[in-house]
């Protein structure tokens, strides 16, 4: 196993590549990512432990996506096994790495209390409005920014380390180094794929929600509805898949869509 050092452009390409990969298969896709979500929502209402129930789970869950991502350019089946079959590969080191997760994000929360006495901190881990209203009208521009800076290390380690573990059987400390390197070293294409992310799934469709909303004011909650229909079921599978065509660029896996 080996990274690659792969050009701006590819950054570029890794959401095109993301839908040429769903448009094989759209129903199996969407449905997985929302059989994904449905988990962690589920997860995450239990009393006491849900959120770290769904922390633990979502590495391997990602690793299921990734799973059904390759199985579709493969013209492999995939059914809702595949999701859930990523939890068996390696599942120490993946309950791990999403146990780390919680863990250093919630050190950079803390940190950021420094910043702003904790008011981020307790709107991010407020579980109802009235827990949120006490703190909603706090100053988070200086506090998220901060959190923002310090996640780029974090997301950069975690980017590839679920299926370094689940696929490459490596351990918590070399999954998380090799993902931290090859980021590192491809870290132009990760700004042209943020780029064409923002553009992808924010500006554009802003821009066109904005459209028909002025040309069409008295049907806002139906359009705005729709939208997210329309994200939900085509955006994020899209992206989902445009993470596995990242890690076969960089990491040489030969198939090409």
């Amino acid at each position: 196993m080996r990274a690659q050092t792969v050009t701006p452009a590819a950054g570029w390409r890794w959401l095109a590549t993301g839908f040429a990969i769903f448009r094989r298969n759209p129903p199996i896709l969407s449905l997985l990512v929302m059989i994904y979500w449905f988990t962690v929502v589920f997860l995450n209402i239990l009393p006491l432990i849900g959120a770290f129930a769904a922390s633990l789970v979502i590495p391997g869950l990602s690793v299921g996506l990734m799973q059904a991502a390759r199985n579709i350019e493969r013209g492999q089946p995939v059914n809702i096994q595949t999701l859930y079959g990523g939890l068996r590969e390696n599942t120490r080191t993946l309950l791990a790495l999403g146990a780390l997760y919680l863990v250093a994000t919630l050190a950079i929360l803390g940190l950021s209390s420094i910043i702003d006495g904790g008011d981020l901190m307790r709107y991010m881990l407020a579980s109802n409005r009235a827990e949120r209203a006490a703190v909603e009208d706090a100053n988070f521009t200086l506090p998220a920014l901060f959190v923002l800076v310090m996640l780029i290390p974090v997301l950069m380690a975690w980017w590839f380390a679920p299926v370094l573990a689940a696929w490459h059987r490596l351990t918590l400390g070399r999954a998380l180094f090799f993902s931290f390197v090859a980021c590192l070293m491809n870290w132009r294409a990760f700004v042209a794929y943020g780029a064409s992310l923002l553009i992808a799934a924010g500006l554009a469709p802003g821009l066109l929600l904005a459209v028909l909303l002025l040309i069409f004011p008295g049907a806002a909650s139906v359009i705005s509805g729709l939208f997210m229909v329309l994200m939900a079921l085509i955006g994020a599978p899209v992206i989902f898949a445009s993470f596995y065509a990242s890690y076969r660029d960089i990491f040489g896996i030969s198939e090409i869509v």
